[in-house]
């Protein structure tokens, strides 16, 4: 066991400094360690589209060609998520499909609230943006960094704040 732990200890030390001498990164050993473009490919995505290790993918979720999903993200899939080509979706973003609002004050009894999310092609999410459910974002449409969309915004729209309006 602690020859296979040395071995482990050995090869992360070499993935840290190969990353930091080729890229200027420093990653969290998980990140180290997996491919963000076999991750795509094996939840079925698009060609040419990755998705950090660290990223949850929870239901249905559809994603185009050449999208980068960055580090911290959440796709919520419950209710339907599709996320087109081209887009950027980065780190802390989260997206949903579904809430719990009235199963919460209702005590348990009523059922989650579902409705299904689509992010239009050539997309930008700023950093820590949370978009819920039943959002439609138009083809081209940039979001701020920490905003909040809670309504559908039409092809090339800048937005931003919480709540998201157009900018």
């Amino acid at each position: 066991m602690e020859k296979l732990l040395g071995k482990l200890k050995e090869l992360l030390a070499f993935k840290r400094e190969s990353m930091k001498v080729d890229y200027n990164r420093v990653l969290p050993i998980g990140e180290l360690l997996s491919d963000r473009w076999e991750k795509a490919k094996y939840l079925g995505f698009g060609e040419g589209t990755s998705i950090y290790d660290s990223a949850v993918v929870m239901g249905e979720v559809k994603i185009g060609k050449n999208t980068w999903v960055g580090p911290y993200t959440i796709l919520d899939g419950s209710g339907k998520l599709t996320i087109g080509n081209n887009c950027s979706v980065s780190a802390g973003v989260q997206i949903y499909t579904h809430d719990s609002v009235q199963w919460a004050i209702s005590g348990g009894e009523a059922c989650y609230d579902y409705e299904r999310t689509t992010i239009g092609d050539n997309c930008y999410i700023g950093p820590n943006t949370i978009i819920s459910k039943g959002v439609v974002l138009g083809k081209g449409t940039v979001v701020g960094a920490n905003s909040f969309v809670n309504k559908s915004f039409p092809e090339g729209s800048k937005i931003g704040g919480n709540p998201a309006k157009q900018l």
